[in-house]
């Protein structure tokens, strides 16, 4: 240290306070009080802010200069190992009014040789070990606890998001998201300090206005709803809640702002039926016994629109039967109702249908001439969005509507069926052996008539490829004319794959 600075050192160390707003700001001070043998109680410190600059124009020279924190702190003797600089780093970041003055403390004490001040048996060491402590469990808590938000605009960054930490750990918890977060840009502001991310350069700035971070974000309304979701009210534990999240983190988290809501309904009585209502909607496991069996007792249905022969009927609009020449030679089945279908009640009026009526057209056969029906009378679905989209239905519920197929079958007597898919094939054969690719456009005897499997025309809607697509709906339309051919009497030899023998 210069002359100048020793002399003014020995005038004000006793009487003015020393202001440092950050670790390498209070190592330099550290260093030269150290230097000068001064002891903890012969210093004061003070907070930023206050009046007077940060050394009152005191800097150290040539040999001081500001070192990283994995090297030791060294100067004229001074010399602490790396691991304690690394700790005092750490636990600068404590917020206390006198957090400056008790790491001087520690290291006054380390360099008189007193190194039991590490120990957390000592009362120093104590305290050091739990400020550590506290700065790890802020550190963990602020990796979980902040909620980015995604901006919609070109400029400025990606994600933001607002915290409050109890401690000063924003430096240390900002190399963490920079590096989980990659080319990502971010910011987090915090009510005394903001850090940002730009994808390449981390850089921690003064806080910013708290509105900049409330803004409408579509995956926060997605978390919303998988959060309610799977809040089951009759396993609330309030406490439980409550001491894995501490309450102070509630009011910046998103879901925050729902669960009072959720507490206070199961308070009100959702507690005790709202497990119900789950368990309820389940559709439990399925034992494989005729509906006569299972309930001897009911009378069966006597109408299709009656029938709950399996589940399915509990979320169609209607069950769909089948329409047209009741003295028809050639019958169609298909799988199952579609969305258009379930709504209006009539079999092939949807997009399947639709190309199904082009496939007729081709192979010469009139609509008006044969009769089509399903294999499952009830349209099976599940939601996407606004939507009911198409579900393909268990071989319970095929063979448990197999009773109308197989009514429609005497009543209407085609000499010819044409089975559209492979849940038709399982419905008329029923069997799973017999392979839809194996027979497609062949005749097969069966029970006394002509079987033609071919594609249904909803999997030729599905099939990306145009050249596939086109042989698709040829293999339809040859099959409709092999089934025009056998009704008209022109009978080819009759094929029996190995599969449906002795069915």
């Amino acid at each position: 240290m210069n002359a100048a600075a020793r002399t003014a050192m020995d005038a004000i160390v006793t009487t003015a306070p020393w202001e440092v707003a950050t670790f390498d700001a209070w190592r330099a001070v550290a260093r030269a009080l150290l230097q000068r043998g001064v002891p903890p109680h012969a210093v004061q410190w003070r907070a930023p802010g206050q009046d007077g600059d940060l050394l009152d124009g005191i800097a150290p020279s040539g040999g001081w200069e500001a070192r990283d924190a994995g090297d030791v702190m060294q100067a004229s003797g001074i010399r602490l190992p790396r691991s304690l600089v690394v700790k005092l780093e750490s636990a600068s970041c404590f917020r206390a009014e006198d957090r400056w003055a008790f790491l001087y403390k520690i290291v006054w004490r380390w360099n008189r040789g007193e190194h039991e001040v590490v120990s957390e048996a000592d009362i120093d060491g104590s305290r050091l070990h739990s400020m550590l402590k506290a700065i790890r469990r802020e550190e963990h808590d602020m990796h979980a606890y902040v909620r980015f938000r995604e901006r919609q605009e070109d400029a400025g960054p990606r994600f933001v998001a607002w915290y409050e930490p109890a401690h000063d750990v924003l430096p240390q918890v900002a190399r963490h998201f920079a590096a989980r977060m990659g080319n990502r840009s971010w910011m987090i502001a915090t009510p005394d300090a903001t850090a940002a991310w730009d994808g390449a350069q981390l850089e921690l700035t003064g806080p910013v206005a708290r509105g900049q971070q409330d803004i409408e974000d579509d995956g926060e309304a997605l978390w919303l709803a998988y959060y309610r979701s799977i809040f089951n009210p009759s396993r609330l534990n309030e406490k439980l809640m409550q001491s894995h999240v501490p309450s102070r983190h509630w009011k910046n988290l998103p879901e925050g702002r729902v669960v009072p809501a959720m507490v206070a309904d199961a308070a009100t009585g959702a507690r005790r039926v709202g497990q119900a209502r789950t368990v309820g909607a389940r559709a439990g496991a399925i034992i494989p016994i005729t509906a006569e069996r299972a309930a001897p007792l009911r009378p069966a249905a006597t109408s299709l629109q009656d029938c709950r022969r399996c589940p399915l009927w509990q979320r169609a609009t209607q069950a769909v039967d089948g329409q047209g020449n009741r003295a028809a030679d050639v019958m169609l089945v298909g799988e199952q109702p579609g969305d258009q279908e379930d709504l209006q009640g009539k079999p092939f009026i949807g997009p399947a249908g639709q190309l199904l009526e082009e496939a007729l057209a081709r192979a010469a056969l009139d609509r008006e001439s044969l009769y089509l029906t399903n294999a499952v009378k009830h349209f099976k679905w599940e939601p996407r969005g606004k939507r009911r989209l198409h579900k393909s239905p268990a071989q319970q519920e095929v063979l448990a509507c197999r009773h109308w197929l197989e009514q429609e079958l005497r009543e209407v007597g085609p000499r010819v069926v044409v089975a559209l898919g492979s849940t038709a094939l399982l419905s008329l054969v029923g069997s799973k052996n017999v392979k839809l690719t194996e027979v497609l456009g062949q005749a097969l005897q069966h029970e006394g008539r002509w079987i033609v499997p071919i594609y249904h025309p909803a999997y030729v809607l599905r099939v990306p490829d145009p050249a596939l697509k086109t042989r698709a709906m040829e293999v339809m339309v040859a099959g409709l004319a092999l089934a025009k051919q056998l009704a008209g009497g022109d009978l080819p030899e009759p094929q029996e794959p190995a599969a449906l023998a002795g069915i």
